[in-house]
């Protein structure tokens, strides 16, 4: 059986996101509660890649970081303001439902 997308949450990403999907079973982490507060986003893509967690921000700086080729186990960028909380979480569900982790290797979902 694959194993099930878990999410990292860049720091600029607004809490209640991680709260909807935790209520939803996700594993979910967020910035502040691993002590990457204030960390580079080279720093958050390791982190996740070691954890084997997606990567989801509105920091174009992400994206980036994947141009230049830099190992990550994947990124979901919204645009800020662009989606409702409700719309993100409802997004980040659909991908930890349809993708898996192998897929998202290296690969960007826009929502």
């Amino acid at each position: 059986m694959e194993e099930s997308i878990k999410f990292h949450l860049d720091e600029n990403v607004d809490g209640a996101i991680a709260e909807g999907l935790r209520r939803r079973g996700l594993d979910v982490t967020v910035t502040a509660q691993v002590g990457l507060l204030g960390a580079s986003d080279e720093e958050q893509v390791a982190f996740a890649l070691v954890q084997s967690r997606v990567v989801f921000t509105h920091d174009a700086d992400f994206l980036r970081l994947h141009r230049r080729g830099v190992e990550h186990a994947g990124i979901v960028y919204c645009q800020q303001g662009k989606r409702s909380i409700g719309e993100m979480i409802l997004s980040l569900v659909q991908i930890s439902q349809f993708q898996t982790l192998e897929s998202m290797y290296r690969h960007i979902e826009f929502i």
